[in-house]
């Protein structure tokens, strides 16, 4: 059964105000599905096929003769040389909307080829695992943004979904939200076939074996400021390839690298970026949490609920066609701030687990898988009061809370499932 995914509307609405239309995103997260849900009526080709390839890639232009526009590709990139062909048509055709709807899950070489030869020219649409409100067939729509607004049209239709360990140990992947189909089998032939089909066909990538560890390693590390020197010193390569390896997971929809707030005022920030896997079951298959009872007592609970939590904020925004880098961040100080707790007075780091921007206003969220935050769990928000020419908005504890409510003015605590 379909999955209503929020990318539709966003779909159907870009083939009719475009002239060529990209979705991208990693393996398995319903793009090619999507398309054929969304524009059933129109010719699909896939260049997973080998014959289909073979004639793209060495006789390209009967390929274009054979399929005419309006039409849908599927896996372009195994073809660059069409984005040439397609330039040409776009450029002859420029008031005409929704002539070829392009896909590929390989986004480093796919978009080597659109920024050489379709630039300005296609819209682009970033597609994501399924957020929580597709899991569980809430159709609220607006991004998150921790201010009572918010909280009062998202309770409109919030609803519980359950044991929320089991949703994230799960995994965000369509297919996965059947519960016939073998989790551990899943990610096994999904990190197979990640390696093997689109790691292999990197020239930077010679030892796949290491990259496997690697993945392993960096898996480890979600939710933490990324350390290139020792990912390297535990796989046993060097800085520059731990950096090449980075960027193919972050560019190939794997990571996310959560950059820094920069501000002038804040002059003992720390400036490297913040490591997120964006699925957690991924997480999970590789550092071995076989279930979601182990995940949520183990010792990674505390990061993933935070990867978790961090990719949910950034599928809202995706979902409505909002480009998430541009209002996201996070704050760490590299000293540490005292805070009364239990009547004591202790210190703590100075981190703001993510910022939202917006008109000029800096919205702080901290994430804690307690069901009982407190008010000092936010106590780095007042870091941001230092920025000139921008205001702190209302921040935000998110957590496993049964329902969201003031632990002070100006900040609330809100349930995951408000996400």
């Amino acid at each position: 059964m379909y999955i209503q995914r929020f990318m539709d509307g966003l779909l159907a609405k870009a083939m009719k105000t475009s002239n060529s239309v990209l979705v991208t995103g990693p393996r398995q997260v319903g793009k090619s599905t999507m398309i054929s849900h969304v524009l059933p009526k129109l010719r699909y080709v896939t260049l997973d096929d080998p014959f289909v390839e073979e004639q793209a890639k060495n006789d390209s232009r009967t390929f274009m003769q054979l399929n005419p526009p309006p039409v849908a590709i599927d896996e372009v990139q195994h073809a660059p040389v069409l984005f040439r062909f397609i330039k040409i048509e776009a450029d002859k055709n420029r008031r005409a909307k929704g002539l070829y709807c392009l896909s590929g899950s390989q986004p480093f070489q796919l978009m080597q080829g659109v920024s050489e030869s379709l630039s300005g020219r296609v819209r682009i649409l970033e597609m994501n695992g399924l957020s929580l409100r597709e899991i569980t067939g809430d159709s609220f729509s607006e991004r998150v943004l921790p201010t009572d607004e918010y909280v009062f049209s998202r309770s409109k239709t919030a609803k519980d979904p359950g044991p929320i360990w089991q949703i994230i140990h799960r995994g965000g992947y369509p297919e996965l939200q059947d519960s016939g189909v073998d989790w551990n089998s899943y990610y096994a032939d999904y990190v197979k076939t990640y390696i093997e089909r689109d790691v292999r066909s990197l020239k930077a990538v010679h030892d796949l074996a290491a990259f496997r560890q690697f993945m392993v390693a960096a898996a480890s590390r979600t939710a933490q400021v990324l350390n290139y020197s020792n990912i390297a010193d535990e796989i046993g390569k060097d800085v520059g390839t731990v950096k090449s390896w980075v960027s193919i997971l972050e560019t190939s929809g794997i990571i996310y690298l959560l950059q820094p707030y920069a501000a002038s005022e804040l002059k003992r920030a720390i400036r490297a970026p913040k490591l997120h896997f964006r699925d957690m079951g991924l997480v999970a298959y590789l550092t071995r949490w076989l279930s979601a009872e182990s995940l949520a007592c183990g010792a990674m609970a505390g990061a993933v609920f935070e990867s978790f939590v961090v990719s949910e904020i950034l599928k809202s925004f995706s979902n409505a066609g909002l480009e998430y880098r541009d209002f996201v961040s996070y704050y760490r100080g590299r000293d540490k701030i005292a805070v009364q707790c239990d009547g004591q007075r202790v210190e703590t780091e100075s981190e703001i687990d993510l910022v939202i921007e917006e008109n000029g206003v800096l919205y702080p969220i901290e994430i804690k898988k307690s069901s009982s935050p407190k008010a000092n769990d936010a106590a780095a928000f007042v870091a941001l009061d230092k920025i000139k020419g921008k205001k702190r908005g209302q921040g935000a504890i998110v957590c496993n809370c049964a329902a969201p409510m003031h632990l002070r003015d100006n900040l609330l605590s809100m349930p995951v499932w408000y996400l």
